[in-house]
C-alpha cells in the first residue's frame, strides 16, 4: 500500500498532463524553460523550507547573440506543508546558493559571489536586503551556523604558495613535511619565499627568481604534481580546503526589525597545515567539531587517497583521530541530535567500490554497527528523535529515500524506483524532497517522516509542460551472460501508431558506474526531444553500472567493451522484437564512457545507420596521460600502460584498435577544455577515420568542459543536441 498511496500525486500529475489536448512535443528550446529545485534546508521547527531554484536566463552580458543563456540560482521560501506558494527571497544577478538556517529561524546565511570570490551573506526574514558578512581574501563557502547562533563555520580553498606565504595562517612560513616532488631538490627550498631579485644573466639564485617571475606572470606553468589537470586546464597548483569561524555580535536596530548580526572580528582559522578537510560539522551541542580529512605529513596529497574522521574542540584545538584505517576512505560523518550515535561511510581507495554504511556509538566502546545495504548511500541525515538515519541511494533505475533505525538496522525503502530524489531535508517530522519523474523534470514535494502522504508543493514547470506531449518510459529486464538482471527502458515516439515502424535511438550512459532510469534529471530533456521528433528511445543499465550492488559494479573490470556491449545491444534487440522499430533506421549515442562504448560498438557491429560519440575515451593508454580521471586505468585494468600484461589489455579494450572496422557514419563531440577525459583521443579517432576515408565529422566546443551536456554553456548544449539530430537525419532519411 505504501507505493500505491505514494504514487497517487505523481499519477494525478501524469494523468493531468496526458489529458491535455494533442499538443506539440518537447522542443529543443524547452531546455531553457526547465526549472530545477535543489539544496533544501528546513528550519529547526520544520515549518519553513528554504531551497535553491536554478533557472536559465538570457545572458545580457553576452553581446554576440540572443541565443546566449546563463544559469541563475536564487533562494525561495515555502511552508513545509505547501499551504502557501513559494516566495522568492533573492533577486540579485549574482544569484545565491548554499543556504543555512540560523538556530532561531530568523536568519538565513547563504553564499554569493562578490568581487570575484564567494562570500557569505545574511538575510533576515523580518525584511531588508541581504548584507555581506565575510570579505575573506580566499572567499567563503559552505556556511554552517553554530547551535547557539553565535558564529558561522565556513570553508575556503587556499593554494600551496598562498598558504606558505600567509603570515596569519602560517606565521613561521613553514613548508610541507612530505618529500619534494620537484626533481633535483631534496627539500622544499624551491617553495620558500625569496627576496632575491630575478636576473636571467645572474647567478643560479637570480636565475631561479627570474624563472619564478615568469610563472607569476603566467608565462610558464611548471608541473611537478601528480594530479596536474583540473576540469578545464593544466593546473600545477596544489590547493587545500580549510575551515574558519566567523564570530557574530548582535547589531543595533529598531524594535520592529532586527537587523542581521555583524562580524565581531575577522575570521579565525580552525584547521591548520598542508592538509584538506573535506567536510566539517558542529556537534549538536556545539561543544566540538568533527571532520573528514587525512592528516598525514609524510605523503604528497596527490599520492594519498585515504581519509579519516577527526574530532576537535569548537575552536579547532585538541584535534584527534576517531576512526581511520590504512587503504580506506572514511567519510560523511553525521552525529545524531542526542550525540549518542555517529553514522559514516567506509570504502577502499579503489574507485570500483560501494561505500559501506556504519553507525558507531559515541557513549561506549561497543563495535560499530554495519548497515547491510549494497548500494552507495548519500545525504546522511538523522531524524530529530534519533530513531532513524535517512539517506538517498541510487538503485534499480531510481533514487529513493531510505531510512534505518540504528538499534535494529533493517533498511526501509520509502519511495519507489520510478523517480529520482535529487535532494531532501528532514526536521520535526517533515520530509521535503526534490524529485525528477517522467512527467516533470523537477519539483518540490512534502511528506511525513515515513514518506507517506506525499504531495507536490511547487509547479515551476507545470505551465510549459501543460502544452507538451510526453513519452513515458516502459521498464523491462532480462538476464545477461553472467546471470545478472539487466533493466532497460523503452520510450515510444510521440504519436506512436501500432503497425507503423519508427527509427530508434539507443542511448548509453557514462561513468561507467553511472545509472539511468525514469528519474534521471540530466537526460530528461534529451529523451523527450528525440521521442518528440519521431524516434523511439532505448536505454539500459549494463554490467558495471551503479545502483545494483558491488558485484554488478565490478562486472566490467577488464571488460569495458564486449560485456557491456552485449547488454546494451540485447536491450535494443528486445525492444526491436516488440515489432514497431525500423531496423533500417537505428542510431546510437553516448557520452564519456558511453562515447567509448559507442566507438567500440561501431567497431564491432554494423547495424546502426549513424552514431554519435561525445567526449569519449578511445585510446586507454593515451587517456592515462591526458585525463584527470586517469586512475580509472589502474582501478579497472589492474596496472599501468608500460606493464606488459596491462598494456595488452588496454590495447585490446581500446576502440582505436578497431578503427579500421568502423564504417558507420560517426559524429564526434569534444569540449576544447575537457580535461576529465582529455581530447587527444578524440582527435586520434577522427584523424584515423578521415585517413581511412570513412564518413566522420568532428565538433569541438570552445571553452567547454566534460560537463558540456549537463551543466555547460546552454547554447553549446543546444548545439550538441541539435547537431546530433541533424547528423542522424542525414542517414535515416526520416
Amino acid at each position: 500500500m505504501r507505493n500505491i498511496h505514494y504514487l497517487l500525486p505523481s499519477l494525478l500529475i501524469t494523468t493531468a498532463l496526458c489529458a491535455q489536448p494533442a499538443q506539440e512535443p518537447v522542443k529543443l528550446t524547452d531546455l531553457l524553460k526547465i526549472h530545477t529545485v535543489g539544496d533544501i534546508h528546513l528550519s529547526k521547527d520544520g515549518r519553513l523550507a528554504v531551497f535553491t531554484l536554478t533557472t536559465i536566463e538570457p545572458d545580457t552580458s553576452a553581446k554576440t547573440s540572443k541565443w546566449d543563456y546563463k544559469y541563475v540560482n536564487q533562494l525561495y521560501l515555502v511552508p513545509s506543508d505547501g499551504s502557501v506558494r513559494p516566495r522568492q527571497l533573492t533577486t540579485a544577478r549574482e544569484g545565491a546558493g548554499q543556504p543555512d538556517w540560523s538556530p532561531d529561524g530568523k536568519q538565513i546565511a547563504f553564499v554569493r559571489t562578490a568581487d570575484g570570490k564567494p562570500q557569505i551573506f545574511l538575510l533576515s526574514l523580518e525584511g531588508g536586503e541581504p548584507t555581506q558578512l565575510t570579505h575573506f581574501r580566499y572567499g567563503a563557502s559552505s556556511p554552517k551556523w553554530s547551535p547557539d547562533g553565535k558564529e558561522i563555520l565556513f570553508s575556503a580553498r587556499i593554494g600551496l604558495t598562498q598558504l606558505i606565504r600567509d603570515s596569519a595562517l602560517n606565521p613561521g612560513h613553514a613548508l610541507p613535511a612530505w618529500p619534494d616532488e620537484k626533481p633535483g631538490f631534496t627539500a622544499d627550498a624551491d617553495l620558500q619565499p625569496s627576496t632575491v631579485k630575478g636576473d636571467p644573466d645572474g647567478n643560479i639564485d637570480q636565475i631561479r627568481a627570474w624563472l619564478a617571475g615568469n610563472v607569476t606572470d603566467h608565462k610558464a606553468k611548471v608541473v611537478n604534481k601528480l594530479n596536474f589537470q583540473d576540469e578545464m586546464e593544466v593546473n600545477p597548483e596544489t590547493t587545500f580546503t580549510h575551515w574558519f569561524i566567523q564570530s557574530l555580535q548582535p547589531a543595533s536596530g529598531s524594535a520592529e526589525v532586527t537587523p542581521p548580526p555583524q562580524p565581531a572580528s575577522g575570521p579565525t582559522e580552525v584547521t591548520h597545515g598542508f592538509f584538506t578537510y573535506n567536510s566539517a560539522e558542529y556537534s549538536p551541542d556545539g561543544k566540538f567539531l568533527y571532520f573528514a580529512a587525512h592528516i598525514d605529513s609524510t605523503q604528497d596529497p596527490d599520492r594519498d587517497l585515504e581519509s579519516e574522521i577527526w574530532f576537535a574542540d569548537r575552536d579547532g584545538g585538541h584535534m584527534h583521530k576517531v576512526l581511520g584505517e590504512k587503504g580506506k576512505v572514511f567519510g560523511n560523518p553525521r552525529v545524531s541530535p542526542d550525540g549518542k550515535w555517529m553514522a559514516y561511510t567506509v570504502s577502499p581507495i579503489s574507485f570500483v567500490s560501494v561505500p559501506q554504511l556504519y553507525v558507531q556509538s559515541l557513549t561506549g566502546n561497543t563495535p560499530a554497527i554495519h548497515i547491510a545495504f549494497d548500494r552507495a548511500p548519500g545525504g546522511l541525515t538523522w531524524s530529530d528523535d534519533d530513531r532513524y538515519l535517512y539517506f538517498i541511494a541510487q538503485s534499480n533505475g531510481g533514487a529513493p529515500v531510505y531510512r534505518v533505525p540504528p538499534a535494529s538496522p533493517k533498511v526501509e525503502q520509502l519511495f519507489d524506483y520510478n523517480t529520482g530524489t535529487t535532494a531532501f531535508a528532514l526536521e520535526n517530522g517533515h520530509l521535503l524532497f526534490a524529485r525528477t519523474q517522467p512527467s516533470d523534470p523537477s519539483e518540490l514535494f512534502t511528506a511525513d517522516a515515513a514518506g507517506q502522504k506525499a504531495t507536490i508543493i511547487t509547479a515551476f514547470n507545470a505551465e510549459w509542460l501543460s502544452h507538451r506531449r510526453l513519452s513515458l518510459p516502459e521498464k523491462h529486464s532480462f538476464s545477461n551472460s553472467l546471470g545478472q538482471t539487466i533493466e532497460y527502458w523503452v520510450m515510444k515516439p510521440i504519436g506512436y501508431t501500432a503497425g507503423q515502424r519508427y527509427p530508434v535511438l539507443l542511448d548509453i550512459h557514462g561513468g561507467p558506474s553511472a545509472m539511468w532510469g525514469p528519474g534521471e534529471p540530466s537526460m530528461w530533456h534529451e529523451f523527450q526531444y528525440f521521442c518528440g521528433h519521431g524516434y523511439g528511445v532505448v536505454y539500459c543499465n549494463p554490467r558495471g553500472s551503479g545502483g545494483y550492488g558491488l558485484d554488478f559494479l565490478r562486472a566490467n573490470v577488464k571488460d569495458w567493451g564486449a560485456g557491456p556491449t552485449s547488454d546494451v545491444l540485447t536491450a535494443l534487440d528486445k525492444a526491436v522484437a516488440e515489432g514497431w522499430a525500423d531496423t533500417a533506421r537505428l542510431v546510437v549515442s553516448g557520452g564519456s564512457y558511453a562515447g567509448y562504448l559507442t566507438a567500440w560498438i561501431v567497431g564491432h557491429d554494423h547495424r546502426f545507420k549513424a552514431a554519435c560519440a561525445q567526449r569519449g575515451v578511445y585510446d586507454l593508454a593515451t587517456f592515462f596521460g591526458e585525463g584527470n580521471a586517469w586512475r580509472l586505468v589502474p582501478n579497472y585494468f589492474g596496472g599501468y600502460p608500460w606493464e606488459p600484461a596491462t598494456k595488452a589489455i588496454l590495447q585490446h579494450e581500446s576502440p582505436i584498435t578497431y578503427v579500421a572496422n568502423i564504417t558507420t557514419p560517426l559524429i564526434i563531440f569534444h569540449g576544447e577544455s575537457d580535461r576529465r577525459t582529455g581530447f587527444v583521443g578524440g582527435e586520434m579517432l577522427y584523424r584515423s577515420l578521415k585517413v581511412l576515408g570513412r564518413p566522420v565529422e568532428y565538433v569541438r566546443h570552445p571553452g567547454a568542459t566534460h560537463e558540456l551536456t549537463r551543466s555547460g554553456d546552454n547554447r553549446q548544449r543546444m548545439d550538441q543536441m541539435l547537431r546530433t539530430y541533424e547528423f542522424f537525419e542525414r542517414y535515416i532519411k526520416h
